[in-house]
């Protein structure tokens, strides 16, 4: 009785310990601190965790009094997703800036202070960088995400990410596997395909991983997508021909392998949220990022008793469970090692995204434009958000050049109107008109049409992936929308 008693208890706690869950509210419910206790090794920190940093190292250090390895996640990738900064928006470019700069040691450095704020924080582990390739224009889930289009400078910039962030202790992953550029699809919402050969995939696709995986990225998040000519039958992160058979056996990768999350459509809804959980640690994942969107204590019981119950059954061998726990234990103690060490302790360097969004920026002028020297009107003109980047952060150059040129004022537009509607609300002030991914929606591209019709003047400024021709008497490309990005916009803006 006390054998069987035993192995229950090793099973329970390793299928907790696979289990990567967030929570709501700002400080930590008694059920988190409780599994902890039980043998839950990891949990994941999202925008709704976080008020103030302050605020989010005195969660973290709650949360380690439990236990002092716990691993401790978050999803900033800075830029357009941006958890530290949600209410803000992000200190740091993201990294279509950074790639549009492409100096590998700024990269570098920019990881670096991000890592230093993120463990000053209390976190240990950060879902970033994005080392898809960004092939295919149109990607409605990627775009700013990704370091560009050229493989090669997305591989020297992931290599220099995870450099500059692991050297302060914080562990990268490296996503999307086996890489998520040339999709059309946001996997949020339904599965993706990827129909490109496999010379294609070994060229393009999988060369920015193997430059994570030489510069020792600690982990590695996969991506629900399809990609048959790697296996025909099921998206990446239930794939063991993807994530056994190529990562682990042909590209060598030894670290921690992470899930997407779960509750997106492309896995919920296609096998089930508890089956798709044992699918995924069945096929090599090691870590179940859960907890998006399902926050709550029965969510993580349920999927700790299907993982059990599938061992029992004969679905999920016993030694993958306990070799994917083994895993994610590991990480936890080379993070712990790292902060009791102080690999955190580098020296700041606050400017830094200032800096990098500034050198990103680039302007073309027709000559026709004028100095900006009066207040203007500022006309937003917003994209639905997708889930990663989020509904809640702010975005743009209105509130800078409110400072810089007091009495401008702005409003917000949409839809088939809206460059009428902008001309209605901006009267005789000078326009500056802030479009993202205008290559993407046709609205935003005929607002625009309607807006330089009457307007010439207008100053245009594409905070997203800079795929249309420049238009208006000044265009400002940012390459991303982070707050920096638009302090850097506005102060040209204004100085010419």
């Amino acid at each position: 009785m006390t054998t069987l008693a035993t192995h229950h208890d090793t099973l329970t706690r390793d299928a907790l310990a696979v289990l990567l869950p967030g929570f709501a509210g700002t400080t930590a419910p008694d059920w988190v601190r409780r599994r902890v206790s039980e043998g839950l090794a990891s949990v994941a920190l999202f925008g709704r965790n976080v008020a103030t940093h302050d605020q989010l190292a005195d969660l973290t250090t709650r949360l380690r009094a439990e236990r002092d390895d716990l691993l401790i996640a978050i999803d900033e990738e800075s830029g357009d997703v941006t958890r530290l900064d949600v209410r803000t928006g992000s200190s740091f470019p993201g990294n279509h800036a950074l790639g549009a700069v492409d100096d590998p040691a700024l990269t570098r450095g920019v990881a670096r202070e991000l890592g230093r704020r993120l463990g000053a924080c209390g976190i240990d582990f950060d879902w970033a960088p994005s080392a898809d390739v960004n092939a295919n224009p149109d990607n409605p889930v990627i775009g700013v995400r990704s370091f560009g289009a050229d493989t090669d400078l997305v591989a020297r910039h992931t290599a220099a990410y995870v450099q500059g962030l692991q050297s302060t202790g914080v562990a990268a992953c490296t996503k999307h596997f086996p890489g998520h550029g040339d999709t059309n699809v946001d996997s949020h919402h339904a599965v993706p395909r990827i129909e490109v050969d496999t010379d294609t995939l070994y060229g393009r696709e999988l060369v920015p991983f193997r430059a994570a995986i030489e510069a020792e990225t600690r982990a590695i998040m996969s991506a629900h997508i399809l990609v048959p000519a790697l296996d025909p039958d099921r998206p990446g992160t239930l794939s063991r021909p993807i994530l056994t058979d190529l990562l682990r056996g042909e590209l060598g990768y030894d670290g921690l392998i992470v899930t997407d999350g779960m509750e997106m459509r492309a896995i919920s809804e296609a096998y089930g949220l508890e089956h798709g959980v044992v699918l995924a640690i069945a096929a090599g994942a090691d870590a179940i990022c859960v907890g998006g969107g399902l926050c709550d204590e029965d969510t993580v019981l349920s999927l700790r008793d299907s993982l059990v119950a599938a061992v029992r059954s004969g679905e999920l061998p016993e030694e993958r469970l306990a070799d994917a726990a083994t895993r994610v234990r590991s990480l936890a103690q080379w993070t712990a090692d790292a902060r009791r060490g102080g690999a955190a302790q580098v020296t700041a360097d606050p400017e830094i995204g200032l800096v990098a969004a500034r050198r990103a920026l680039t302007v073309r002028r027709t000559g026709a434009a004028s100095p900006v020297e009066e207040p203007v009107y500022v006309a937003t003109f917003h994209p639905a958000a997708n889930i990663a980047v989020g509904h809640e952060t702010p975005w743009g150059v209105d509130l800078e050049l409110e400072r810089l040129l007091p009495g401008t004022t702005s409003g917000s537009f949409t839809g088939s109107d809206a460059g009428g509607a902008a001309l209605a609300a901006a009267g005789g002030r000078r326009i500056v008109a802030v479009v993202r991914d205008e290559h993407r929606h046709d609205w935003m591209r005929a607002a625009l049409d309607v807006l330089l019709a009457v307007r010439p003047d207008t100053i245009v400024v594409e905070m997203g992936v800079p795929q249309a021709p420049p238009r208006g008497a000044v265009h400002l490309a940012t390459y991303g929308a982070a707050r920096v990005c638009g302090v850097a916009a506005a102060e040209r803006i204004v100085t010419g």
